[in-house]
């Protein structure tokens, strides 16, 4: 109150307001207020369970690097089959490791963890992976289900698995040599693996056709029941003879398919590091040898051929041939004039020579020539090695030729050019990929008259009668065929106690369908005072596989049907 003029007035003075005290807030704010802070640590916290679960489950191959190696990896290659549909190769499905370098929190731990699991990696290898900083790099491919257990449970960040496709042959070595085998890519290294690389296949991969698709199996020609009789028989010929090599060969004389095919010591294709292993080489179609006196038959075809000897005529194979210094005589000599199938049966080097002088040194090269034997064989498999032939062919090297010795060849081309012998006169290329009549016949090429085809069953058939190709001989199945026992050549001289002995066989004779050749290196006397020559070892083995494999192929044997002829004609 104030007094002014005697008047007493009154003042208003305004009064700031009292804060409201904590207990005075309404529930509702309180509530909403506890509400938004719980809202923003559930927010938080999904967000961090949402990054967690991503990364947890983030596809690796969200990285191109990696995107990229699995679409390489997951390439599909064709199954592999035999003729009877029965699997040769197929894929499976295998984890690789590898690691995105760049998402590796601590090398060390890294190290220390993937060398715990798998021992086998090198450690200096692997930190300079990880210590790379790359955007992707393999730290070991193809793990077995145990290893891969083991890195899993490290949890490691930026290592990962790639699921790609590995090659499996469920038989192992039993047709090694023909499928051949992949690298660690999938890729074709050898054998009809690497044939269809090169024909088709390999332009699929490379356009991206092949990725996570299954491919039309490809059928081949092989038996795989022939295929393992023919490999077990050389097996148990090694160990009977002590060989250090062994090759057998089933071909189709009429359509020039190759029923089996075995080359010892051979190789499991699910171990390619055995591939490089020198010994393991495929003798069959890429070695090159002297086929000693099998080719004797080469030489009676071309003589008959030529006109200038005939079934009848005889030879004097009296004394040794002499010729620039060399001598040329008979194993076991019969010291006489010898009948043409005498110089067959009785395997004679004087006989033969002087039935290839009748016809002709010009007239050997070019028939040789036109069967195919001097020049590189060619076949669906890569290893097809080139002959070897004389560096002057004079006089006397035609005459060693004459039987078996001078030229080397594969014994894949031995087995194909006697198929003509005795089909009729017909050269077929030969096949591991199945072939009809019709279709072998289309590209047949007649190298020999019928009649000399004619001639030459005769004779094979007589060897295994009354020559050295005794043992080689089955009730029912009319075995024809010829030994050859030759010298190996060490430091450029014949050594007599080591042989590459074979025998070259067909059946049945009266119409034969199939040719078997058996080759056996270095084999050692069955038992001590007997000699080591072919029809000793490499006939009784042809006889036990013919014995096999016939009812397989659907040769019935045939008994009771009397005496035996086989038609001849001149």
């Amino acid at each position: 109150m104030t007094i002014a003029d005697g008047k007493a007035s009154f003042l208003q003075v305004s009064r700031p307001r009292p804060r409201p005290s904590v207990g005075s807030v309404s529930s509702s704010q309180v509530k909403s207020r506890v509400y938004v802070a719980m809202a923003a640590f559930v927010a938080v916290y999904l967000m961090i369970g949402g990054r967690l679960v991503q990364l947890g489950q983030m596809d690796s191959t969200s990285n191109p690097i990696v995107a990229t190696a699995a679409d390489a990896v997951a390439a599909s290659r064709p199954d592999l089959l035999d003729r009877n549909g029965e699997i040769l190769a197929t894929d499976i499905k295998t984890a690789s490791l590898y690691a995105e370098p760049r998402r590796i929190l601590d090398v060390d731990e890294a190290l220390d963890g993937l060398t715990r699991a798998l021992p086998d990696l090198d450690p200096l290898v692997v930190r300079r992976r990880l210590e790379s900083r790359a955007g992707f790099v393999w730290l070991k491919r193809e793990l077995s289900p145990r290893e891969v257990d083991a890195v899993h449970g490290l949890g490691l960040p930026g290592i990962g698995f790639l699921t790609e496709k590995q090659r499996f042959y469920p038989g192992g070595p039993t047709a090694g040599h023909i499928v051949g085998s992949v690298n660690v890519d999938n890729q074709g290294l050898a054998g009809v693996e690497k044939f269809i690389d090169g024909e088709w296949l390999g332009d699929l991969q490379t356009l991206g056709f092949t990725a996570d698709r299954s491919l039309e199996p490809v059928r081949l020609s092989i038996d795989l029941r022939a295929q393992h009789a023919v490999r077990d028989e050389l097996v148990k010929a090694m160990e009977r003879y002590r060989a250090i090599a062994a090759v057998g060969i089933v071909l189709d004389a009429k359509t020039g398919e190759v029923i089996a095919m075995a080359s010892l010591p051979d190789y499991d294709p699910n171990d390619r590091s055995q591939a490089l292993e020198k010994d393991r080489l495929n003798r069959a179609t890429g070695g090159v040898f002297e086929m000693g006196s099998v080719f004797k038959a080469f030489t009676t075809a071309m003589a008959l051929d030529s006109g200038r000897v005939t079934i009848n005529d005889s030879f004097d194979a009296t004394r040794p041939i002499r010729a620039a210094g060399r001598t040329i005589s008979d194993f076991h000599g019969k010291n006489r004039i010898l009948s043409v199938p005498e110089i067959f049966i009785y395997s004679s080097n004087i006989g033969t020579a002087k039935m290839m002088l009748a016809t002709g040194v010009p007239q050997q090269q070019e028939f040789l020539e036109r069967i195919g034997l001097t020049t590189r064989l060619e076949t669906e498999l890569p290893e097809n090695a080139r002959p070897l032939l004389p560096p002057r062919w004079n006089e006397l090297a035609a005459m060693t030729i004459s039987f078996g010795h001078g030229l080397s060849i594969t014994p894949m081309q031995t087995a194909v050019s006697a198929a003509a012998m005795i089909n009729g006169g017909k050269l077929l290329q030969p096949t591991f990929f199945p072939r009809s009549m019709d279709e072998a016949q289309a590209t047949a090429k007649q190298v020999i008259s019928p009649d000399v085809s004619r001639a030459m069953r005769y004779l094979f058939r007589l060897n295994v009668l009354s020559g050295s190709g005794r043992r080689a001989e089955v009730p029912g199945y009319l075995v024809g065929g010829k030994t050859g026992t030759a010298e190996k050549i060490e430091n450029g001289v014949y050594v007599d106690d080591k042989r590459r002995n074979s025998f070259l066989s067909a059946f049945p004779m009266d119409d034969p369908r199939y040719v078997v050749l058996t080759v056996i290196d270095e084999p050692k006397p069955e038992r001590e005072g007997i000699a080591a020559t072919a029809g000793l070892n490499a006939a009784p083995v042809t006889g036990a596989i013919i014995r096999r494999i016939a009812p397989m192929l659907g040769v019935m044997p045939r008994f009771g049907q009397g005496g035996e002829t086989i038609e001849i004609s001149y």
